[in-house]
């Protein structure tokens, strides 16, 4: 019951966003520990692909279910949010421009950003959803 609630908000949207932005945080953290090191090419997550995959993966939640014969399994809504996370796992890419720090600290400030927004939003969905089942609205 709780699971098809949590499913119809933005909540398993948002967490893909913010797991994506901790990977990335890190590979950006590892971009500034290894600067110094001679032959070390820049990393980063690709920010696109992320974002297409999960485009398609909320589109794809959005398609009407189609009717399945008696016994065969239904497919979880939420499947289709689990599949961007397994498929961002190859997305790493390397940068052949040696980047600077103050390139590498902006983007790193720049995903935070996003981390923060997506983790605000979801507390407030958490908040409704809290709402809404004490009967306070």
């Amino acid at each position: 019951m709780f699971e098809s609630l949590f499913q119809s908000t933005t909540i398993p949207v948002l967490e893909q966003v913010v797991n994506f932005a901790q990977a990335r945080q890190n590979v950006l953290a590892g971009n500034i520990a290894n600067l110094d090191t001679p032959g070390y090419r820049t990393r980063d997550l690709s920010v696109a692909d992320f974002h297409a995959r999960l485009t398609q993966a909320i589109e794809a939640r959005s398609q009407p279910q189609t009717i399945r014969s008696p016994g065969e399994p239904a497919l979880p809504p939420h499947t289709e949010l689990a599949h961007v996370a397994e498929e961002s796992a190859g997305i790493l890419r390397h940068d052949e421009d040696n980047v600077s720090p103050e390139k590498q600290v902006t983007e790193m400030v720049k995903n935070q950003i996003q981390h923060n927004l997506a983790l605000t939003i979801m507390v407030s969905q958490f908040r409704l959803l809290q709402a809404a089942i004490s009967e306070r609205a």
